[in-house]
């Protein structure tokens, strides 16, 4: 009795092996002469490296196109404040204060040290301080006692003891027809110039660029303003703990 019981013990351990093994290999079936698995295998998409590539690489340049368009409204902005302080502080704070004038030269007859467009600064000086060769701008006596820059070339005593100048423009070729008699303690004498700047000033007094400097330079800046929050990375400003609670969880 126990030798048969050692007999048939492996082969029956064998047959217990072999039928758990069937058990775990995938059963198949026959389809004509093809074996079909019961098991369906799923290919995983296949993307290019350039479709990879070119997918990441989208936001990040419409990221980078709104911050260029942010800095660019923000600049202009800015550009504009900045040239309207110029000129404000240049034109209405400056004479009060440092006691300057500015007149725009409108023609070419101080040409070539003073073009048309360009800005005279002059300062009061005091009649009996000019010289012969000083660049001076004053009321001409006739017609519609315009004001004019020009160069003195003749300084005479007037009976009363005044100062009557003759004067006359580089660029022209014979005298100012008249004697100018300077009146006032104080002539407006030329000490700089400053190139082209009268163009520019002239058209930044039309009514409609300076509504625009006024109104449309603060209207800029602060849409470059609301662009630059609007266009802001949610994950760069987000709270350092929400970071690790992300991190975390990540792992």
């Amino acid at each position: 009795m126990s030798a048969i019981e050692t007999l048939n013990g492996p082969a029956l351990h064998g047959r217990r092996s072999a039928a758990k093994a069937s058990a775990i290999k995938p059963a198949t079936r026959k389809v004509g002469t093809t074996p079909v698995s019961d098991t369906a295998v799923v290919s995983p998409a296949v993307v290019s490296p350039r479709e990879a590539a070119a997918d990441a690489a989208a936001p990040a340049t419409k990221s980078v196109l709104r911050r260029v368009a942010g800095a660019v409204a923000r600049g202009i902005g800015v550009g504009l404040l900045v040239l309207g302080a110029l000129v404000f502080l240049f034109l209405a704070i400056g004479p009060r204060v440092l006691g300057y004038q500015t007149s725009t030269m409108l023609t070419g007859s101080m040409s070539p040290l003073i073009n048309p467009g360009d800005v005279v600064v002059t300062v009061p000086t005091p009649v009996q301080d000019v010289k012969v060769g000083d660049i001076i701008t004053y009321h001409i006596p006739v017609e519609d006692q315009r004001v004019e820059t020009h160069r003195i070339v003749e300084i005479t005593t007037t009976a009363d003891g005044g100062v009557a100048v003759q004067t006359k423009g580089d660029a022209n070729n014979g005298l100012d027809p008249w004697i100018a008699t300077l009146q006032g303690k104080t002539v407006d004498k030329q000490v700089a110039t400053i190139p082209y700047v009268g163009n520019a000033i002239r058209v930044l007094r039309e009514p409609m660029v300076l509504n625009t400097l006024m109104y449309g330079a603060p209207a800029i800046l602060v849409i470059g303003m609301l662009v630059s929050i609007w266009t802001k990375d949610p994950s760069k400003t987000a709270p350092e703990g929400a970071a690790q609670a992300q991190a975390a969880s990540g792992e």
